[in-house]
């Protein structure tokens, strides 16, 4: 019996390990993407790629104007949302998923010219609100963006 089971549990142990980039990534509340903590550009679009319905194709535009405004832009995952930084600066903006709409943060936003609309608890902190319909002002989008970049940025 002894040789039945360890040929058992041998055989178990040689089966493939499930690969984890196949599996499709967990919605987390509001519908938000839950992708593992890592840097660079590839854990940005598997975000992007996960952020459901019409979020997504707003998440793809968000990251080429960001990319255009700011050509050297660093990028990372941090609690499941895409993270956008200058090296040696730290982080300017991110954004996250909501049930009816898409957070952008701008952690200086109290700086920029004009302020984005939405207020925070953070005297600094603003945020801009996108839901389905809207309409973006991408010129306005992309002078925040560069304003962000030029800003001292967060440590995290």
């Amino acid at each position: 019996m002894a040789n039945k089971t360890s040929i058992r549990s041998l055989a178990v142990a040689k089966k493939p390990a499930a690969n984890p980039a196949a599996a499709k990534p967990v919605l987390l509340a509001g519908g938000n993407p839950q992708i593992a903590k890592a840097d660079g550009d590839a854990p940005v679009q598997a975000y992007i790629a996960a952020m459901p319905g019409w979020k997504r194709d707003v998440g793809r535009r968000l990251d080429a104007l960001i990319m255009r405004s700011v050509p050297n832009v660093r990028k990372a995952v941090k609690w499941n949302s895409p993270f956008y930084g200058v090296e040696g600066q730290g982080w300017f903006l991110n954004f996250h998923c909501f049930t009816k709409y898409i957070k952008l943060a701008f952690f200086r936003g109290a700086s920029l010219h004009p302020v984005p609309p939405g207020e925070s608890k953070h005297k600094d902190v603003r945020y801009l609100d996108i839901r389905q319909d809207d309409q973006l002002d991408e010129t306005q989008l992309a002078a925040w963006v560069k304003q962000a970049s030029q800003l001292p940025g967060e440590r995290m």
